[in-house]
């Protein structure tokens, strides 16, 4: 998924960002509310990580933005107030979800996947396609009763190519789902990463290569 951390206080947005890369997520950071405004306007983001107390535009404008134009992301508001009037106001703006700090990333982790799984068309708890299982919440993943061991890139690709069976996704828009703005778009990191997933998958080969610069799994 592509989650966007917009908070001021840069070591605990930096720590944000590399935690959720680590949990398998495409993330980038912002340290103001004006660059989220310009970072939603062009990428689609499942979620973003939302300082309330953001320099530049405020959190709460963003949230009322994005709420007016009835944008699909979901919000998950952080704040260092606890109060039950903050949470109602939060939520009232068009948060989806309100997290106090300090919190523990486990939680942080906890809530996001919940708000992305509710950002996106419904899937079943685990994705399956002939003899390949994967399953999200779990971070898990097999061939034939074998267990993959698969770095949170392969993962990533495997999930979106399972998540739309039959289906060709384009090297652009893995790209775009599988990492983030620190990757190059000339680069051809999709390919070297799906090169080495279907090393790790074996024989017989169940992902196809498209002509036009996709890739697929499964039949339509």
């Amino acid at each position: 998924m592509r989650v966007l951390v917009a908070e001021d206080f840069e070591i605990l947005a930096r720590s944000i960002g590399t935690g959720l890369r680590r949990e398998g997520m495409a993330v980038d950071v912002v340290l103001d509310g004006t660059a989220a405004l310009d970072r939603l306007a062009v990428t689609r983001y499942e979620v973003v990580i939302l300082d309330r107390d953001l320099p530049g535009v405020h959190g709460d404008e963003i949230c009322r933005q994005l709420a007016h134009g009835r944008c699909e992301t979901r919000v998950l508001m952080l704040t260092a107030s606890d109060t039950i009037e903050d949470r109602v106001d939060g939520l009232s703006l068009g948060a989806d979800d309100y997290l106090p700090k300090p919190f523990a990333f486990a939680e942080l982790v906890a809530r996001v996947r919940a708000l992305a799984r509710r950002a996106a068309p419904p899937l079943p708890p685990t994705l399956a396609c002939g003899d390949i299982t994967l399953d999200p919440a779990r971070r898990t993943a097999f061939r034939a009763g074998r267990r993959l061991e698969l770095s949170p890139k392969e993962f990533a690709l495997l999930e979106c190519l399972l998540a739309t069976p039959g289906l060709v996704i384009s090297a652009e828009e893995l790209l775009e789902r599988v990492w983030d703005e620190a990757a190059d778009p000339f680069s051809s990191a999709v390919k070297h990463t799906m090169h080495r997933l279907r090393a790790k998958l074996g024989e017989p080969p169940v992902i196809e290569t498209i002509r036009e610069g996709g890739y697929r799994i499964g039949t339509s």
